[in-house]
């Protein structure tokens, strides 16, 4: 599934010139300390990564005028990520997103994972790939992240090798790249789990309902109360879903939809338009105050837009901003949830002598 191995490798031609710098940042309970790297473009964008979690913990892109700001709803210290966070700047794995019940059933036999959300299994569990510290190198393609996530680990099958790497391009892109393998089969959904506020997250800050998005997707996810799917993809012509011309997130979230009750406001999949496993333009969101624009491309076939609304204010984050009612936002590059219950839904089960291989770019510019 996913790339064949050879496209997971940096192609030499591509323009990253990044310096990366490490300062700690935390310890753990058991004594193990936290690392942040920070990486920095000739362009002056900054990127800070935390090896706990693979979480990118501040994004400072410029506006219109040039001004930086940081983009990225996290915490100051460390202690909040290990306690309070809802997976702010994480990477998600085994399996981002919900599996029902916390079952599944592979080769004729049934699993049983822990269910984290209600009576289903969210985003590998509690731990899951957000709360490990992962074994952080400095190589030629960027920062890289490893951790083998054992056999049985939250009940899933097989031994588990994961590599991320992070870059950084002269084009300012956040570029994520994900491979893994394994020695049974087992599914796999990796993705990125950052909250963007293009207006930036400093206190006083608004939130993101006049953010502009476009999805590049004629489909999406129906889900039930328990934000399960309900199995067949649906058209959104015609619904709140249908961003494939820019609206504002804030135009029609409070619509009397049946969707939108389910999600309290937007937490679905698009099945985006373009064909799997080729990396194409999924999201673009423009912040129109300050001209900041961010797209995501991606190879992966589905992307998760979630619109903040289990934020409540309870969480204090950066430099001491309450993070209210739909602050941030997500666009999760993804497979479609509860996939291995979905044999019409594209393969989430890796098996052993396959690569799993995937990548996402993350790209911030400005509007005039």
């Amino acid at each position: 599934m996913g790339l064949p191995a050879a496209a997971f490798h940096f192609l030499r031609t591509e323009q990253l010139h990044m310096d990366i710098t490490q300062s700690p940042f935390g310890t753990l309970p058991d004594g193990k300390q936290v690392n942040q790297y920070t990486l920095k473009n000739s362009s002056g964008m900054i990127v800070k990564i935390l090896d706990f979690g693979g979480i990118i913990s501040e994004i400072h892109v410029p506006d219109r005028e040039g001004r930086f700001a940081d983009v990225a709803l996290g915490f100051d210290t460390l202690a909040p990520y290990l306690q309070d966070s809802p997976y702010f700047g994480a990477l998600i794995g085994r399996y981002g997103n919900r599996i029902a019940k916390g079952r599944f059933t592979l080769d004729g036999k049934t699993y049983q994972l822990p269910a984290n959300n209600g009576a289903n299994h969210l985003h590998g569990g509690d731990p899951g790939f957000d709360k490990v510290l992962w074994t952080a190198t400095v190589e030629e393609g960027g920062l890289a992240l490893r951790y083998r996530s054992v056999d049985g680990e939250q009940g899933y099958p097989g031994n588990l090798d994961v590599t991320v790497i992070y870059s950084l391009s002269e084009d300012n892109e956040i570029v994520v790249r994900f491979h893994a393998v394994t020695d049974q089969p087992t599914p796999v959904n990796l993705t990125q789990h950052s909250y963007f506020n293009l207006h930036g997250v400093a206190a006083g800050t608004g939130n993101i309902l006049d953010h502009l998005l476009r999805i590049d997707a004629d489909r999406f996810v129906p889900i039930d109360a328990g934000a399960i799917p309900l199995g067949a993809l649906a058209p959104i012509t015609g619904t709140p879903f249908d961003f494939r011309k820019p609206r504002a997130i804030g135009e029609r979230i409070e619509q009397p939809d049946k969707q939108l009750q389910h999600g309290i406001g937007y937490d679905h999949c698009w099945v985006l338009n373009h064909a799997g496993g080729e990396l194409a333009r999924a999201v673009h969101v423009l912040e129109p105050v300050s001209g900041r624009v961010l797209e995501l491309w991606t190879r992966e076939p589905g992307v998760q837009f979630y619109s903040g609304n289990f934020l409540d204010g309870s969480l204090t984050g950066k430099g001491g901003r309450q993070y209210d009612f739909r602050t941030g936002f997500c666009i999760e590059p993804q497979h479609f949830p509860d996939s291995p219950n979905q044999p019409a839904y594209p393969n989430t089960i890796l098996r052993p002598g396959e690569v799993y291989a995937t990548e996402s770019r993350f790209k911030f510019s400005v509007e005039k």
